[in-house]
């Protein structure tokens, strides 16, 4: 048995122990306690103790080795120290080493877990002005982007790729999209015909490393921290290599149907190209790797449906897509 056939309630209790038991492998208070404050791919514990706060990520079995954990790590550190991108620092456990393993009875296996820096600042939602912090968000992938094209990667460096085989081909990463829920015969047909658009127009565009190269691959919301100082970057989990234009994508990520994501992108590619070019071929593709995106997550939500954000989107994602996928087809179809 795996941790992915564990009921979800009893696999976040034994990640729970396993949280508390754990905290001794850093140097925290005496008092200090975990708990948990989300879960996706990862669960992820606030730590707090006596004049103390961290966040404590115990990672998903089977996800990432510990090598990708350590190049996750090694990028988002560089771009802190060299890239002019504030991201989270780690604290060291007693051992020495960033990254540390732990299980508990019930757990089938071992976990990974690193501790991070806690860093204030408010989660952006929809309900804010989105389209001052887009601009800034473009900025902030321009620069990510600017830097993974100059750096110097670690050899081996072993991170997750977001491209056309790693969406729909015959062992995609989240899985099909075909098996997500409510993904009737009629949604099927649209969205058939969107991956089949979406698979020649990027087939076309290439992957020159002025498109395509190492990423962040998950600037959505919930990574995005803003406080007086602006936006901090936060979570690399799944950075790897993919379309530059993806960052955008998932800087939208479950809000494709909002009413200001055509203001939403125009702020971010005026953000971006403050600091690095960006064609008007470029542009017209952007329509295109949000769809690749929003099919990538449909896959999520049918692979991850035992967490709470899957079981909340599941309803009415597939005919959204599907709805999406229409005024696609119409534009570049």
């Amino acid at each position: 048995m795996s941790g992915n056939d564990i009921p979800m309630e009893l696999l976040l209790e034994h990640l729970g122990v396993l949280a508390n038991r754990s905290l001794s492998l850093w140097d925290l208070p005496d008092d200090a306690v975990a708990r948990l404050i989300n879960v996706s791919e990862n669960a992820t514990y606030l730590v707090e103790g006596t004049d103390w706060k961290s966040i404590l990520r115990i990672h998903r079995e089977n996800y990432h080795s510990k090598r990708a954990i350590q190049c996750e790590l090694t990028w988002s550190r560089a771009l802190n120290d060299e890239g002019g991108i504030i991201t989270p620092g780690t604290y060291t456990g007693r051992d020495g080493e960033v990254i540390q393993s732990g299980i508990t009875d019930g757990l089938p296996a071992p976990r990974y877990m690193v501790m991070f820096h806690f860093v204030e600042g408010t989660q952006p939602d929809e309900t804010h002005d989105l389209v001052g912090a887009f601009e800034e968000l473009g900025e902030i992938a321009a620069r990510t982007h600017i830097h993974s094209m100059k750096w110097k990667r670690p050899e081996p460096f072993e991170r997750l790729t977001w491209d056309l085989d790693s969406v729909f081909g015959s062992t995609p990463t989240w899985g099909h999209w075909r098996d997500a829920p409510n993904v009737t015969e009629e949604i099927s047909t649209v969205l058939k015909d969107v991956e089949d658009t979406v698979i020649r127009r990027l087939n076309k565009f290439g992957k020159q490393p002025d498109r395509y190269g190492l990423i962040h691959a998950d600037m959505r919301l919930a990574n995005l921290l803003i406080d007086d100082d602006g936006t901090r970057l936060i979570d690399f989990d799944d950075c790897g290599f993919g379309w530059f234009l993806y960052d955008f994508a998932t800087g939208i990520s479950f809000m494709e149907d909002h009413v200001k994501v055509p203001a939403l992108k125009e702020s971010w590619v005026k953000g971006y190209r403050r600091l690095r070019p960006l064609s008007d071929e470029d542009v017209n593709e952007i329509d295109t790797v949000v769809m690749l995106r929003r099919l990538a997550l449909l896959a999520w939500i049918g692979s991850h449906i035992e967490a709470p954000e899957p079981q909340a989107l599941a309803p009415d994602f597939a005919r959204v897509s599907a709805e999406l996928g229409t005024a696609y087809l119409q534009r570049y179809g």
